[in-house]
């Protein structure tokens, strides 16, 4: 039997940023550009912990991310 991974918001986003820092994706893109880099038998899940979290799929990867702080500003 193959065991579904479950997919925390902190993972995801997680994941998201370290997407956006190594500038595979940027904080404009909708989010749903995130299935791209999630295996598709995944995804349902991460389409439940986003809808659970209030996100939807056309929100940009920005609003995902939240508020980051720079050391360089």
């Amino acid at each position: 039997m193959i065991q579904s991974v479950q997919y925390s918001m902190q993972f995801i986003q997680d994941e998201a940023r370290q997407l956006v820092q190594q500038g595979v994706v940027s904080r404009n893109q909708p989010i749903y550009v995130l299935c791209q880099y999630i295996p598709a038998r995944e995804w349902a899940s991460v389409e439940c912990e986003l809808e659970k979290s209030s996100y939807l799929l056309r929100d940009r990867i920005g609003d995902l991310l939240g508020r980051e702080d720079w050391e360089n500003d």
